[in-house]
């Protein structure tokens, strides 16, 4: 039945879209955005998010974006070449992308604190620190879908999809905090809706540059592939664990995103 309707959106979506697969990937990215923005709508409704609940859907989302890493990126990249290293090489260049950014990017995480160069820590505040983070980790996530969705639009789709019901935790998550912080409503959903702005353009930018140089797809599959790994092990899996609280949960959150994905891969047969 999912399968039929994975079909049947792609039918309709190239249909709309006059044949273009950037249209396609406008409509994809807008759906990643609008996912993120109603998770961040959440914060008119409530005070708080407990702690428990922030590391439960940043497990979920890693849970997700493992599995994304390697059924609709990395093996895809392999599969289409026959060989290893157009995807090893881009699964490098992913890592060292998201690094330099996580190096030289300053931000702040919810857990553990301020990440960047030291001199921009007093000058930047907590809130747009906050945001840089997230946007940081919806980069991948935004790629990871443009580039699919070159590789085969049902796969991409179904990419698009996983990333969109993460990103509605996810838009949550930093929206909460920053209502907190600033005992306001309308500028926390401001930010959320920011980064999911942010992923939305990496869908069409990744989409695009990968239709124009098609012969690099492999090495932007293994790109986008390496970065959210990297983003997940480095990031996303210390934050949910370094409280050492609600582990069992936190558990429970990384495999129910873990299954989410594998069932909507598997799918496409």
């Amino acid at each position: 039945m999912l399968e039929g309707f994975i079909a049947n959106l792609s039918s309709w979506l190239l249909s709309i879209s006059g044949g273009s697969l950037i249209m396609v990937a406008f409509y994809a990215g807008l759906f990643v955005a609008l996912m993120t923005t109603l998770g961040a709508l959440l914060a008119i409704f409530a005070n708080r998010m407990p702690g428990w609940g922030v590391d439960v859907s940043l497990s979920f989302a890693a849970g997700v974006m493992i599995v994304a890493s390697f059924t609709s990126l990395i093996l895809p990249a392999i599969e289409s070449t026959g060989t290893f290293t157009p995807a090893g090489v881009g699964i490098l260049l992913g890592v060292i992308l998201i690094y330099l950014i996580d190096r030289f990017i300053p931000h702040e995480h919810l857990v553990k604190g301020y990440e960047g160069p030291r001199e921009f820590k007093e000058r930047l505040r907590v809130v747009w620190l906050i945001v840089l983070a997230v946007i940081i980790h919806n980069l991948p996530e935004g790629m990871a879908v443009g580039t699919s969705l070159v590789y085969d639009l049902e796969r991409g789709l179904i990419t698009a999809i996983a990333i969109g019901i993460q990103d509605f935790p996810e838009g949550t998550v930093v929206s909460l905090p920053l209502a907190t912080l600033q005992k306001k409503r309308l500028m926390p959903i401001v930010m959320g809706a920011l980064s999911g702005v942010a992923e939305m353009v990496m869908v069409i930018l990744g989409a695009f540059l990968f239709t124009v140089f098609h012969s690099l797809l492999p090495y932007g599959l293994g790109m986008a592939g390496g970065a959210m790994l990297y983003v997940t092990v480095k990031e996303m899996i210390p934050e949910i664990y370094k409280r050492e609280e609600n582990e069992t949960l936190v558990t429970l959150g990384f495999f129910l995103g873990f299954y989410v994905m594998l069932f909507l891969d598997s799918m496409l047969g």
